[in-house]
C-alpha cells in the first residue's frame, strides 16, 4: 500500500487529516521548520501523539560536509523515534548516503530533479528517493515524466528504493504521479484541501439534502 505523507508541521492540519486520510507521517525540511519556529525535540513528541507511535518523520540534514551529514544522521537515529533522514542527492550527498547507509539508517535522497540524479542516489543505497515534482515543472523540466523514468530505472534495476515524490502545486500533477504507481507521495495542505474537498462536490451534496428534507425533513435515512 502506498505511503501517504503531509508536508508540513503545522500540528493542527495534520490532526485533521489524521481523521480521514491514512497517514503514514510526516515530511519536513529545515524551511518547513524554520518557518514554523519550532525545532525536532518539540516537534517530534508532538507529531507521536497526535498520529501515534507508529508514525514515521523525515527529517533532513544541515551540516555541509559528509562527516557532518554522517554525524547528524546518527545522533537523529537514536533518537526514539521512527526518522528517516533526508539527504540532498549532491555529490557530498551520495558520499554521505553511502556511509549512513553502512550503519542501517534509512535515507531519503532529497532535491532530485533528474531521473540520473535520482538513479545515482538508488544506487548508493538510499530507501527513498524525492523528486520534486513542481519545481521542475517552474524550471521548465516535465517533473512528471522524471518520476516516470525513475520509476522504470530503480525497477529494471530491481533497486529497493521507493519513489517518495514531493513538491506539487494541484491535483492533476498528483494524479499523473500516482498512476505511475509510486510507492509513497509527500504533500502540500493546500492541495490535500484540492484532493478531499473539491469544489464541485458541495453543491451535488447541498441538492442531496435539499431534496431529502422537502420530502423526509428530519427524519434520518433509518427513520424513513
Amino acid at each position: 500500500m502506498i505511503e501517504f505523507y503531509l508536508d508540513t508541521v503545522d500540528l493542527e492540519q495534520i490532526s485533521r487529516f489524521n481523521h480521514c486520510l491514512p497517514l503514514k507521517g510526516i515530511t519536513t525540511n529545515p524551511t518547513i521548520l524554520a518557518k514554523a519556529g519550532i525545532g525536532i525535540n518539540r516537534l517530534l513528541p508532538e507529531i507521536t501523539s497526535l498520529l501515534g507511535g507508529h508514525t514515521r518523520v523525515h527529517i533532513q540534514v544541515v551540516s555541509d560536509s559528509v562527516e557532518g551529514m554522517v554525524l547528524e544522521a546518527q545522533k537523529l537515529h537514536a533518537l526514539s523515534y521512527d526518522i528517516v533522514v533526508k539527504v540532498p542527492a549532491t555529490e557530498i550527498g551520495l558520499a554521505a548516503i553511502r556511509q549512513i547507509k553502512r550503519d542501517a539508517i534509512p535515507v531519503l535522497a532529497t532535491a532530485i530533479y533528474s531521473a540520473e540524479q535520482g538513479f545515482l542516489a538508488a544506487a548508493c543505497g538510499a530507501d527513498y528517493l524525492a523528486p520534486y515534482v513542481n519545481r521542475m515543472d517552474v524550471l521548465g523540466i516535465d517533473g512528471v515524466a522524471v518520476v516516470s523514468d525513475l520509476q522504470d530505472l530503480v525497477e529494471c534495476n530491481q533497486f529497493d528504493s521507493v519513489l517518495l515524490p514531493a513538491s506539487f502545486k494541484n491535483s492533476q500533477q498528483v494524479l499523473r504521479v500516482l498512476k505511475l504507481g509510486v510507492g509513497a507521495i509527500t504533500l502540500p495542505v493546500n492541495v490535500v484541501e484540492g484532493l478531499v474537498s473539491p469544489g464541485i462536490v458541495h453543491p451535488a451534496v447541498e441538492q442531496f439534502n435539499q431534496d431529502w428534507q422537502t420530502v423526509f425533513g428530519s427524519q434520518k435515512s433509518y427513520e424513513s
